[in-house]
């Protein structure tokens, strides 16, 4: 007696829900994710082989740009607040409620005290390095910087917060430049700082690198 044959059914598979899944997810991540403004500041900075990794809480930036101009830039409002009130009450900058508002919002700042209110009402997406005069280092009778390192070290004193100084210096910055940076540093009792730099790995047959290979230093390649 033969066998029955069954009949063969081909297979079909609803992606409807599939699709509707991966759809959904596709939306999620379009809406959700940031992307990353240009740099008003335009800095190239240096290589390096170190590894430490630089903090991304309550950083006041130092950046200088390759034709000396010199900004800086906080991330916590409360210490913004606070450095536009200390600057008022130390340097005169006769900033006003409003103008204070302003200063909360600003990225960065780089004009000489004197015309911080002036460069407040630039329109944000107008607002670049190119566009500002930078902060006075010029030598120690015009180092404004040093006011304005006494300012936010009070501003994060007042406002309970620990200061991490970064300094982004561009690759060809004249010596000078740094060095009058460093000495306003140091005349607001601020001795450590971390560099922004391009990481590289390190070179075969060093002795960082033979530490490396030792297991005794991290590195980044």
């Amino acid at each position: 007696m033969s066998r029955p044959k069954i009949a063969r059914k081909s297979t079909s598979v609803d992606m409807t829900a599939m699709c509707d899944v991966a759809f959904l997810l596709l939306s999620f991540f379009i809406l959700t994710t940031k992307f990353k403004a240009a740099e008003a500041v335009e800095v190239a900075t240096p290589s390096s082989v170190s590894s430490k990794i630089a903090p991304e809480k309550d950083v006041t930036l130092v950046s200088v740009t390759k034709d000396g101009k010199v900004f800086v830039s906080l991330d916590n409002e409360d210490v913004k607040a606070e450095l536009a009130s200390q600057l008022n009450s130390a340097a005169g900058a006769g900033l006003s409620p409003s103008d204070i508002a302003l200063f909360k919002k600003a990225s960065f700042y780089g004009t000489p005290i004197s015309q911080i209110k002036s460069a407040l009402q630039i329109p944000s997406d107008k607002l670049t390095g190119a566009a500002l005069p930078g902060i006075p280092v010029q030598d120690t009778a015009h180092n404004e910087l040093t006011t304005w390192m006494n300012a936010i070290v009070t501003a994060h004193s007042s406002t309970g917060t620990k200061m991490n100084l970064i300094v982004k210096g561009d690759n060809i910055v004249k010596y000078p430049i740094f060095k009058n940076i460093v000495t306003s540093f140091k005349k607001s009792d601020q001795f450590k700082f971390q560099m922004i730099t391009n990481p590289e790995s390190v070179p075969n047959g060093t002795d960082l690198w033979r530490k490396y290979m030792k297991g005794e230093v991290a590195t980044t390649e």
